[in-house]
């Protein structure tokens, strides 16, 4: 018995791809016994058993073991009894990388063949972005990032217009970043980066430009007259909130002095100081009645009713003096 089957030893493929591992064999002229056919997956601990997928016998197809792993499994031809154990694999998956062996018998004769399978996911397509101004003159980066992708994941710059990248500039093949220490109009142009791994390749594109950096002078001057300009008007406005509260103030005041001026003066009370002292600055005054006429004599002439010069009063009234009309006549 002998396995005829070449290739690679071991097999790269993309995630979600199909793939079949070879497996042609060609029996002795002395192997007489029953064809019995085994697809196993290896363990890498050498002190675990292996792990039986498939296995053909006596005619019939055999699926053994994790059901899962061995979805999507079957054999190549569809009688592998013809010198084709070969096996099928759709939809591959992460989970289905490991060392697989064929296993063909027929008594006396044996013989085995082993393939590493590695199943790996296509890179996505990346990402590319300026780091920098693009001024004239100053550092300019590019930048390439794929976001998913089995490792080693390969990044490549290359200008698509205005000839390849010039020398001066180093790029980085696993960051996939491209420097340009000075940049200059010579670098502007359309630059593509492609990343690629073992099954698969995707990419992007980039339009780098050259400007030319600002007037700095210009700058400087526009940043003076602009803090000018806000000082200024900071100033007004403080000027105008002193006239408006300053305003008031006096609005205020001249309000205050008005209420004053406009208030009444005081009623004058009956009794008080002023009048109390007015009334005994003034000599008190007594009607006499003399024959049925009323005179009106001082408080002297009263107090001597015998003299001869005064009139006999038959009553004496003492009247008041008053502040605002002055004695009652």
């Amino acid at each position: 018995m002998q396995v005829t089957s070449t290739g690679p030893q071991t097999i790269q493929v993309a995630e979600g791809e199909g793939v079949t591992l070879g497996c042609r064999y060609t029996p002795g002229t002395l192997d007489t016994g029953e064809l019995d056919i085994e697809w196993s997956v290896l363990s890498p601990d050498t002190t675990q058993k292996d792990q039986m997928l498939m296995s053909y016998s006596s005619g019939t197809k055999y699926l053994h073991g994790n059901h899962a792993l061995a979805k999507g499994f079957s054999f190549t031809a569809p009688d592998p009894s013809m010198g084709d154990a070969s096996l099928s694999i759709a939809l591959l998956s992460p989970a289905h990388s490991a060392t697989y062996q064929c296993k063909v018998k027929k008594s006396p004769g044996v013989d085995m063949r082993k393939v590493s399978l590695v199943v790996m996911v296509k890179p996505s397509a990346p990402k590319c972005w300026v780091e920098g101004g693009e001024l004239v003159g100053e550092a300019v980066a590019l930048h390439c990032q794929s976001a998913k992708g089995s490792t080693p994941l390969k990044y490549t710059w290359r200008r698509e217009s205005a000839g390849p990248v010039p020398a001066t500039a180093t790029q980085n093949s696993v960051t996939g970043e491209l420097k340009i220490s000075n940049h200059s109009q010579s670098f502007a142009g359309i630059y593509r980066c492609e990343v690629n791994n073992a099954v698969g390749a995707e990419h992007c594109k980039i339009n780098l430009r050259a400007n030319k950096p600002p007037n700095r002078a210009a700058v400087i001057v526009g940043t003076v007259v602009g803090s000018l300009l806000l000082l200024i008007i900071l100033l007004v406005i403080i000027g105008l909130l002193y006239w408006k509260l300053n305003s008031r103030y006096h609005n205020d005041k001249e309000f205050s002095n008005e209420i004053r001026e406009d208030v009444p003066p005081p009623e004058s009370r009956p009794v008080s100081r002023h009048t109390s002292r007015s009334t005994n600055q003034h000599p008190q005054v007594t009607y006499c009645q003399v024959g049925g006429t009323e005179g009106s004599f001082f408080n002297k002439g009263c107090a001597h009713p015998h003299s001869s010069n005064s009139c006999t009063p038959v009553k004496c009234t003492p009247v008041e003096y008053d502040s605002k009309y002055g004695y009652a006549v």
